[in-house]
Order: structure tokens, then C-alpha cells, then sequence
């Protein structure tokens, strides 16, 4: 007699069969995505970087993901459901991550260069996402007690958020803020006669900005940027200074790539120095710098490097990279770690170590700072402008803006802000009397 075959049998005989059938064109879907993607990294890194870059500039940032994604091509067809799909999901996210300078680009100013295939990266990455879902879904448990199937289940879910939170968030930040930048020029709005500059830092990027001359013989550099710090341009323009804004590397009309945590954008403002001391119109002993949020974090770096800053106003810094957490006062656990994996990834993504705290820096400082910080600013706005104060050795200055937002100074106090900052300012590089 012929055995009978249980169904439950039958049908584990016929999923095994459909998941072999489906394997193969999983597989040539999974290489296909991957291609895409690796494509914009080439791309991006080595065949169309930004102008001022060469490929020698991104060997980290350009391997170090081609070697990621070749490895899970590699491991893809030897390891488990469950594997499978994890790899496949962490490369779709990367995908659809690494598209998103060109979503940034082509809004603002129309698609060129690496765009195109950082376009193609999204709907690559959105296959992959699809593709690691779908594995997940065919791969899941049935058989067991039900109670333990769903709390499995709530437990991938719980670990799956937190590395979502913990990494990849944090990841996500650091590529965008070292990839996408502004790229359009803000409108002027001065109240002063400019006239358009450029000038090329040391390691061979031109910027591009404004320069509105100077009556009285000293000249401030407005940072960073053409947007936000024109406001701080017009209050100094007004009291006779000269005032230098320009786009940081990577924005706007400058070369360079983007990093919006301003790792080596001192050598952006040790060029604007330069530029003015070249001008007719400034004294060359007369010149300082205003810096909001990261810029004054850049300014505190560039004066510590050089004594041609002679006074510097910050308003606004806290810290740049991990190394300023474990450095300022007060700083939890938990920044900690977030901010580690920012700093880890940033690094990668801009071939660079992050810079040294600055708290560190300030006690180099040979000309006068003044530490600006909002009552309501960031959380670590209060602890580390005072730190700052403390190890500062020369000739300082500390406010904290009462009723002001993160470097919300000018709107929340606008005449005592006036007063103060064009006092420190005269009182450091004008002449006395």
C-alpha cells in the first residue's frame, strides 16, 4: 500500500519549490540594484567629483562603500533568509540615501553631472528595500507556538527600530550634511555698495562672495556663507567696517565639498585674512571675525591657528565632532554614542579626521573673543560657551542673549546686540581715541 503524504508535507514541499524557483531572479534583482547604486558611487567619487576636486580626494569615501556593497554581493547567495534580506535592506537604504544630493541639486538648481545617477540610486535603492521586505516576509516562521512567534517577532521589530535610531539615523545625517549643501547665491540685501570677490584657500578651491569696503580701516569676515550672516554684515557695514562674506567650500558659487559640521573650513577663513590684508582699504593689524553657530566654531579653530584674527565674536558654537562631547560639560551617554557615529561616518564621507575640541583650541587664542550664546539656544550652547570662557586666556567676553533662540541674537536683543558686538569690535580694532 502507498503511504499517505500529510498535507502539511505537501506544502512545505511546494513553498521549498517556489522559493527555489524565485531565488534565482531574487538574486539577479539583488545585483541589479547593487550595480545601480555602485555606479553613483563611482560616479560621484572618482569620474564627476565636485570642480576643485580631484578623485585622489574621495579614495576613503569612494571605497570604503564599494568594498560595503561588493561584500553583500559576495555574501548574498551563501547565507540565510534572514541575512539575506538584512543585507538587502541596509543596501537599499544606502541607495536611497545616496540619491539624495541629487533630489537637493536637481530641485534647486536642475540636474548635472553625478545627478543623473544619483537619481537612478533611488529607484534602485526602493528595489532593494522592496526585494529585503518581500524575502522577509516569505522567510517568516509559521510553525511554533504562536506566542512565540509574535513575540519574536515584537522583539525584531523593537531591535530593528533601535539600530534604525541609534545607526542609521545618525548615518543618514552625516551623508547628507557632507553631500548636499546650498546651492543657489541668496539674494543681496546689504544697505551697502559690495563688490564681487574670489579668492583660492591653500589647498587650491576658489570661493566666491562679497566685499563691502571699508571706511575706517578695519574689515570683519561675516560667516559662514551668503545667507543668514548678511544680517551681521549690515550692522557692522553701518558702523564703517569693512565686511567679507562668502560661500564656504562646497556652496553656492564656491568650489569644494560640502561639510556642514565645518571640518578644514578654517582654511576658508585663513584665505579671507589673506584677501584682506591685500585690500588698500584695511589695515592689515585691523581685521576679525563673526561666526554663527558652525562658523563661530571655525572662527574659534581658524584664530587659534593664526594671530591675523586680532578679535573674534562666536555666537552660537558647542562642538563639531564626539571629541567636543567628551570635552564639554555635561554631556550624556547617549549624545555620546549618537554623536560617535556621526563623527565615525563623517569621516568617511569626507576623507578627513574630525578636528581637535574646542576647548582645546581656545586657550591658543592670542587675540580677543567674544562667546555669544541664546538663553533658549541649544542644549549644549550654555555649558560650552562657559567652559569656554573659563580656558580662555586673553582678552574675552561672554553674553548670554536673554529670550534668544539658537543664534537668535540680533532678533531677540537687536540694540543691545548692536551695542555690544560693535563695542568689542571698536574697542579691539580701532585705534584708541
Amino acid at each position: 500500500m502507498e503511504r499517505a503524504v500529510p498535507i502539511d508535507e505537501i506544502r512545505t514541499k511546494i513553498g521549498l519549490r517556489e522559493r527555489a524557483l524565485a531565488y534565482p531572479r531574487e538574486g539577479l534583482l539583488f545585483q541589479l540594484g547593487i550595480a545601480v547604486v555602485c555606479l553613483h558611487v563611482v560616479d560621484d567619487n572618482f569620474l564627476q567629483p565636485n570642480p576643485g576636486i580631484s578623485a585622489v580626494d574621495h579614495v576613503v569615501s569612494g571605497l570604503v562603500p564599494l568594498a560595503l556593497l561588493a561584500a553583500a554581493g559576495l555574501l548574498y547567495g551563501r547565507v540565510r533568509a534572514g541575512a539575506r534580506a538584512t543585507i538587502t535592506l541596509l543596501a537599499g537604504f544606502f541607495g536611497v540615501l545616496a540619491g539624495t544630493e541629487a533630489v537637493q541639486y536637481t530641485r534647486t538648481v536642475g540636474p548635472s553631472g553625478d545627478d543623473y545617477t544619483g537619481l537612478l540610486s533611488i529607484p534602485a535603492g526602493l528595489l532593494l528595500l522592496g526585494l529585503g521586505i518581500r524575502t522577509l516576509w516569505r522567510s517568516r516562521r509559521t510553525g511554533g507556538r504562536l506566542w512565540w512567534r509574535y513575540l519574536r517577532r515584537v522583539l525584531l521589530l523593537v531591535g530593528t527600530v533601535y539600530v534604525a535610531v541609534a545607526v542609521l539615523f545618525p548615518v543618514a545625517i552625516s551623508y547628507v550634511v557632507t553631500h548636499a549643501a546650498r546651492a543657489e547665491v541668496p539674494r543681496a540685501d546689504l544697505a551697502a555698495a559690495y563688490e564681487d570677490v574670489a579668492f583660492r584657500t591653500e589647498d587650491g578651491l576658489r570661493l566666491e562672495g562679497w566685499y563691502i569696503p571699508s571706511r575706517n580701516g578695519a574689515a570683519v569676515i561675516s560667516f559662514p556663507g551668503r545667507g543668514s550672516s548678511q544680517k551681521r554684515a549690515k550692522l557692522l557695514a553701518r558702523h564703517g567696517y569693512g565686511v567679507l562674506l562668502f560661500d564656504r567650500r562646497g556652496e553656492g558659487e564656491s568650489e569644494g565639498d560640502p561639510n556642514a559640521f565645518g571640518w578644514q573650513g578654517e582654511r576658508d577663513i585663513h584665505a579671507a585674512v589673506a584677501f584682506l590684508q591685500r585690500r588698500p582699504d584695511v589695515d592689515p593689524d585691523r581685521i576679525g571675525g563673526i561666526g554663527l553657530s558652525v562658523g563661530g566654531e571655525m572662527m574659534i579653530e581658524a584664530a587659534a591657528e593664526s594671530s591675523a584674527l586680532k578679535a573674534i565674536v562666536s555666537e552660537g558654537a558647542s562642538g563639531r565632532s564626539v571629541r567636543d562631547d567628551l570635552a564639554n560639560p555635561g554631556t550624556r551617554w547617549d549624545e555620546v554614542i549618537a554623536t560617535g557615529v556621526v563623527t565615525a561616518a563623517t569621516a568617511v564621507f569626507t576623507n578627513n579626521l574630525p578636528p581637535r575640541p574646542l576647548k582645546r583650541l581656545v586657550p591658543q587664542i592670542s587675540g580677543a573673543v567674544f562667546f555669544v550664546y541664546g538663553e533658549r539656544g541649544q542644549p549644549a550652547e550654555r555649558p560650552a560657551n562657559r567652559a569656554f570662557y573659563s580656558a580662555a586666556r586673553g582678552s574675552k567676553e561672554i553674553w548670554e542673549v536673554p529670550g534668544s533662540k539658537h543664534i537668535g541674537g540680533t532678533e531677540a536683543q537687536p540694540a543691545e546686540y548692536e551695542r555690544r558686538v560693535t563695542a568689542f569690535f571698536d574697542r579691539e580694532l580701532l585705534p584708541r581715541g
